[in-house]
C-alpha cells in the first residue's frame, strides 16, 4: 500500500507542477526570459557568466592563463600572501556575475542566493572537501537592521544545505560600522576594516580547531576577508579558507 500511495503522491506532485509551469512558466532570474527550469538562467545571461576554471593561483584563486603546474603561486600570492590559506571563487565579477551580486546585496533578491550557491559549490570544492564549518561575513547590526538581512549569510546557509556543512552566523561580529568600500583603493580598503571584526563570546569554543571556510557574496581587494581570516586565526581555528561568488581579478569595475 505504501509504495502505491508514494506514487500518487509523487504523480500529484508532477501534475501539479506542470499545471504551474502551464500557467506561469519558468523565468530567467535575470531578464524573465523564458527558461526549461526555475531559478536559472536563460542562455543569453548564462553566456555572460565568465566562470573561473582551473589552471589557478593556489593561495588566491585567480586565474592563469597558462599552467604552470601544480601548487603554482601567482606573483601577487608571493608578494603580499593572504591572511587566508586558500581562496576560491565562481566567477570573474563582471557581466551576469555582477547583476547577481548587486541584486542579491542590494535588490532584496533572496531567490537568487540558490542560484549562486550552488555555483559557489562547484567552484570550492577544492575547499570544501575538509571543511568543518561555514562563518558568513558579517554585517554590522545597523546595516542588518537597515537591509534585513545579510546576503553572505544567505549564500551560507543555502551553501551548507548542498554539503550538510554546519553554518555558525554569530561567530564573526562586526564590532564597529565601517564605511561602504566602493570606491576606496586597496589601501583606504585595508585601513577601513582594520580592527572591525571580533569573534563573538562563544565563537572562540566553537571556532577552536575547525577547518572552517568564510562565505561572501564578492572578493575584490581581500581586505574584509584578510581581516575576518587574522581574527579567526587568532581564535583557533586550524584552517581558513574563503569562497565567494564572484572575483574582481583587476579588469572589472569594483562593486
Amino acid at each position: 500500500m505504501m509504495p502505491f500511495l508514494s506514487f500518487l503522491q509523487g504523480a500529484v506532485h508532477r501534475g501539479a507542477r506542470a499545471v504551474a509551469d502551464f500557467l506561469l512558466p519558468p523565468q530567467c532570474v535575470l531578464c524573465q526570459a523564458a527558461t526549461a527550469d526555475p531559478g536559472g538562467l536563460c542562455a543569453e545571461c548564462w553566456g555572460m557568466m565568465a566562470f573561473i576554471h582551473e589552471p589557478v593561483c593556489q593561495r588566491l584563486g585567480t586565474p592563469f592563463a597558462v599552467d604552470f603546474g601544480a601548487e603554482m603561486l601567482s606573483p601577487a600570492a608571493m608578494a603580499d600572501p593572504p591572511a587566508f590559506d586558500r581562496g576560491r571563487a565562481a566567477l570573474r565579477h563582471s557581466g551576469a556575475a555582477r547583476q547577481l551580486v548587486s541584486r542579491l546585496k542590494y535588490g532584496e533578491r533572496l531567490d537568487l542566493a540558490p542560484l549562486m550557491a550552488r555555483l559557489m559549490v562547484a567552484a570550492g570544492r577544492p575547499i570544501l572537501a575538509d571543511a568543518t564549518v561555514l562563518v558568513p561575513v558579517p554585517l554590522h547590526r545597523g546595516r542588518l537592521w537597515r537591509r534585513r538581512y545579510n546576503q553572505a549569510a544567505s549564500l551560507a546557509r543555502e551553501i551548507g544545505k548542498l554539503t550538510g556543512l554546519p553554518v555558525i552566523d554569530d561567530a564573526l561580529i562586526r564590532r564597529r560600522a565601517t564605511a561602504p568600500q566602493v570606491g576606496l583603493r586597496r589601501t583606504e580598503r585595508q585601513g577601513n576594516v582594520s580592527g572591525a571584526f571580533a569573534v563573538s563570546p562563544d565563537g572562540a569554543r566553537r571556532l577552536a580547531g575547525h577547518r572552517v571556510v568564510v562565505i561572501d557574496d564578492v572578493r575584490t581587494t581581500g581586505a574584509t576577508l584578510n581581516a575576518c581570516a587574522h581574527i579567526l586565526r587568532k581564535a583557533g581555528a586550524r584552517r581558513i579558507d574563503v569562497l565567494t561568488f564572484s572575483l574582481v581579478t583587476g579588469s572589472e569595475v569594483l562593486p
